[in-house]
């Protein structure tokens, strides 16, 4: 479990941006059973969330027309419970931060994995974030 000193300014950078937490298994599952789009961003210590997951999804919500209905984010290594239990409803991809998941209804219908986001500029992950939010957003 990483310090609450290191994560607290990363997690931050989100929730200051109107994302809310999902800190355990119920609030997860309460989350994703609600109708609409949900934004699960799986926030990381990973240079690559700070240098491209974090800026690019901020990138794409100020620029995109069609948003979200809720943006949440959980961190990895600190919101366990959380963290787990998103990743049990975004099988059969395997574990995976930082990553970004957009359900549907409680159905995921886009995600973006780790090995998407490293080496890719911020811009390339709000372009991806983008077009999927004018596929699945009201």
């Amino acid at each position: 479990m990483y310090p609450s000193e290191i994560v607290s300014p990363m997690k931050e950078e989100l929730t200051d941006n109107g994302f809310s937490e999902l800190l355990t298994g119920e609030e997860v599952d309460a989350q994703l059973i609600k109708e609409g789009t949900t934004l699960v961003m799986i926030n990381s210590v990973c240079g690559c969330s700070a240098g491209s997951a974090r800026p690019g999804l901020l990138m794409a919500i100020a620029n995109s027309e069609k948003k979200p209905d809720y943006l949440t984010t959980s961190f990895a290594g600190f919101d366990e419970e959380a963290v787990k239990k998103i990743r049990e409803r975004l099988l059969p991809y395997p574990p995976s931060s930082p990553s970004i998941a957009l359900f549907k209804n409680g159905e995921l219908v886009h995600f973006i994995e780790r090995h998407q986001i490293e080496g890719r500029p911020a811009q390339v992950i709000a372009r991806n974030l983008i077009s999927a939010f004018e596929q699945y957003c009201n």
